[in-house]
């Protein structure tokens, strides 16, 4: 296993950029592929779409992001790239259920966004147990899915 314990820089930076193109061309460039959640961690352990086995260990001071160097060397590189994060989109039939629902997900530390009068939970586990939690506002009508 190897040990990360840095961010180098960032892909779209030119000047690593320019070398990430050249390692792309030889194959020596190697994707950490994590979960939303995980980019907000500092320790973890993941395996590169190489096969490789990473251990990393970044300061408290850096944060991952898409786009991440982990890794810049003659012979090869390791780029962390962030996975789709999927949204449960739900919108409410009225203000008072607007807050109650707002309250609820607050209450649960779900991580939200808002796209005009609808509320967007990130998911991080199955769907399914987000909607169990909502069971009751659904059965009722008082929120639904939105597309």
């Amino acid at each position: 296993m190897q040990k990360l314990e840095r961010i180098v820089g960032q892909a779209s930076d030119p000047e690593i950029a320019d070398r990430l193109h050249g390692l792309q061309h030889a194959g020596r460039v190697e994707y950490l592929a994590l979960q939303p959640e995980d980019m907000q961690r500092h320790r973890l352990r993941v395996t590169g779409d190489q096969g490789t086995e990473y251990a990393i260990a970044i300061p408290r001071r850096e944060m991952l992001t898409d786009g991440a160097v982990l890794m810049l060397g003659a012979e090869k590189a390791v780029v962390v790239r962030s996975r789709e994060q999927n949204w449960l989109r739900l919108k409410t039939s009225d203000p008072a259920t607007a807050l109650e629902l707002g309250y609820f997900a607050g209450n649960m530390h779900w991580k939200v966004r808002f796209d005009g009068p609808v509320l967007e939970i990130a998911l991080h586990g199955p769907e399914a147990d987000y909607l169990t939690r909502l069971a009751d506002l659904l059965a009722d009508g008082r929120i639904e899915r939105a597309s």
